[in-house]
């Protein structure tokens, strides 16, 4: 699904440069459940950027269920963001006016999924993360993993090929984190394919494969 060559990227211009990432090289298949783990600094979210067609790199290529994204238009990047990737991050960035069941359907409203799917489909996603029954409330009523469950569902919306998440535990206790990491781990066993960032290597038990990154590049690939 996902494979970088020699991927680097470089911040800044002439002498005052930065290098967050480092030739890296990476294989992701279909319906893994990768753990994109390192230090703050590491290059971790440059490399998420990368992989959800937010950030383009400095160098090397980038290739997208076998298609070299550097060929692609803005136009077609956010087609590829709207429509195959799923983004849940640590602030959960809801809709603080809107429902829970409001937040997720927002998303298959812009696609102009036609009314009576949408509604299916968003009580439908609300379900599998275990929120039906909270479907009315707004982001001020629900606990931080509640609101995670709903950043979830919405990722969900649009069927994506890939799930990333950016520290999605970053906010909660470590409970409510727990059970955040088991509804990804529910979703990889149903056919997801997903990629949770983070620097918390208490983790490492849950995705089938842990990356490392340190200092801009991958210390150990999990293979």
């Amino acid at each position: 699904m996902i494979r970088l060559n020699e991927i680097s990227k470089v911040y800044g211009t002439g002498e005052v440069k930065v290098e967050a990432l480092k030739r890296i090289d990476l294989e992701i298949k279909k319906n893994e459940f990768i753990g994109l783990i390192g230090p703050s600094g590491s290059g971790k979210s440059t490399l998420m950027n990368i992989m959800g067609c937010l950030d383009t790199p400095s160098s090397g290529e980038y290739y997208f269920e076998d298609i070299n994204v550097e060929s692609f238009n803005h136009n077609q990047l956010a087609e590829i963001r709207n429509e195959r990737i799923g983004f849940v991050f640590q602030n959960f960035n809801l809709l603080p006016y809107a429902t829970a069941f409001e937040n997720v359907e927002l998303p298959m409203l812009f696609m102009g999924v036609k009314t009576k799917t949408r509604k299916e489909r968003t009580m439908e996603l609300l379900d599998k993360v275990g929120l039906a029954k909270r479907a009315h409330h707004k982001p001020n009523e629900l606990s931080g993993g509640e609101m995670q469950r709903v950043a979830i569902a919405r990722s969900l919306a649009n069927n994506p090929s890939l799930i990333l998440a950016d520290e999605p535990t970053g906010n909660l206790d470590t409970q409510s984190g727990d059970e955040i990491l088991s509804v990804f781990q529910d979703l990889w066993h149903q056919g997801h394919t997903i990629v949770v960032i983070t620097h918390n290597p208490n983790i490492s038990s849950r995705p089938q494969r842990v990356v490392q990154l340190i200092d801009g590049l991958i210390e150990n690939n999990g293979a």
